[in-house]
């Protein structure tokens, strides 16, 4: 199914408003999927509002029709190279290319913020997101964030 609309991104914070409210439906989904995993567990890699702001982060929300259904993160790893964090899709606009343009502008926005690579993951019951990650270019690595539901890690280059 096509998108029926534009979506237009907007800066947001992962932790209030609009932003808050899909991050946190994002991780109650996570949770029910992955049932007894410790969201905030000492080993779990960490993506609050201090990660995903500036200056070497960003968070943005996608509206269409004047409704949020998407939103994703940028946070800083190292000189040169982020990491894409929450990427969440509301469930009544999923299967309608919402999560891959939302994965465009999050490396719009990498790149905005001087990143030339980009790293994601993901866990072994989010396959349509690894079929997403792998489809947009994303190769392969090893574990550079120590997540332990994570059987993805991937890494594109955004620009030489």
């Amino acid at each position: 199914m096509a998108i029926t609309s534009e979506i237009e991104f907007r800066p947001a914070h992962v932790d209030a408003g609009p932003g808050g409210e899909l991050a946190q439906a994002m991780r109650e989904e996570i949770a029910e999927i992955y049932d007894g995993l410790e969201l905030d567990g000492p080993s779990m890699p960490r993506a609050g509002a201090e990660e995903l702001s500036p200056p070497g982060g960003g968070f943005i929300v996608g509206w269409r029709d004047r409704e949020p259904v998407c939103c994703g993160g940028v946070k800083y790893l190292s000189d040169g190279t982020c990491e894409i964090k929450k990427m969440y899709v509301v469930p009544k606009a999923r299967g309608q290319g919402v999560a891959r343009t939302l994965l465009h502008e999050l490396e719009r926005t990498a790149m905005g913020l001087g990143y030339v690579v980009a790293r994601l993951d993901t866990g072994p019951k989010q396959v349509h997101a690894q079929a997403l990650y792998r489809s947009e270019g994303y190769e392969a690595i090893e574990d550079f964030n120590g997540n332990p539901v994570a059987v993805f890690w991937g890494e594109k280059r955004l620009r030489e």
